[in-house]
């Protein structure tokens, strides 16, 4: 795991880098640490530098770091807030956080975080919009014009309602982390949304599919199906 800490206060820095190599051990390959957003903006633009997860400081030095949160969110990297600014934390959900650990902050709390990371819990927020990254901006897409996730290589191809396609660039696993419950991984290669599948179907081949409402056809893997079916049938 690489991890990013943005962080302005050498003491919070050095208590939250302790903290997580306590708890993960082995599992972190490298933590690097920056004081303000330049230098963090720098370093994520570095592809061989690239991160993880970020752990981002809302007031850096002054600053506020929703600067960077909007286009950390649209990295392929999970994005995990650290701030005593708590008033913030539903807000920085809704942009797709992985999680929002207030200061002051201690190993059980960070434990849970990991949790989130490593993919065992689900954050109790979820992700209202997904930031996606245009030629020279972020664009802000809501999660409810998202139909389903196609995943393109190591990236991920949003389909709304309406057909449009734009590519982010977190993984369907990451993806998966941040969007609501009513986003289920359906087959390795995508995460569909519940409410779009108007039926199942099983073809010849014990082919199975979820028929949308706009008539698409997504696959279904054998061993999802089941789960799949079960949570149609409520």
């Amino acid at each position: 795991m690489r991890i990013l800490i943005v962080e302005d206060e050498p003491v919070v820095a050095r208590r939250l880098e302790r903290l997580l190599r306590q708890e993960a051990g082995d599992e972190i390959a490298r933590v690097t640490v920056c004081r303000d957003l330049a230098s963090a903006q720098a370093h994520l633009a570095d592809h061989l530098a690239e991160a993880d997860v970020v752990f981002l400081d809302l007031n850096l030095n002054g600053r506020d770091g929703f600067d960077l949160l909007t286009a950390s969110v649209a990295g392929a990297f999970h994005t995990v807030v650290v701030s005593a600014h708590t008033d913030r934390a539903l807000q920085a959900f809704e942009i797709g956080v992985l999680d929002f650990v207030g200061k002051p902050f201690g190993a059980d709390r960070l434990r849970t975080t990991l949790e989130r990371l490593r993919g065992v819990r689900r954050a109790e927020h979820a992700a209202a919009v997904l930031a996606v990254r245009g030629v020279g901006r972020i664009d802000l897409i809501p999660v409810s014009e998202v139909a389903y996730v196609e995943a393109a290589g190591s990236y991920a191809e949003l389909v709304l309602r309406d057909g449009t396609r734009r590519v982010h660039d977190k993984s369907l696993d990451r993806l998966l982390a941040v969007l609501p419950p009513t986003f289920e991984r359906v087959h390795r290669s995508f995460l569909l949304r519940i409410d779009e599948v108007v039926r199942l179907t099983v073809r010849a081949g014990s082919r199975y599919t979820a028929v949308l409402a706009s008539g698409e056809e997504i696959p279904v893997g054998r061993t999802r199906y089941k789960t799949l079916k079960a949570r149609l049938l409520g």
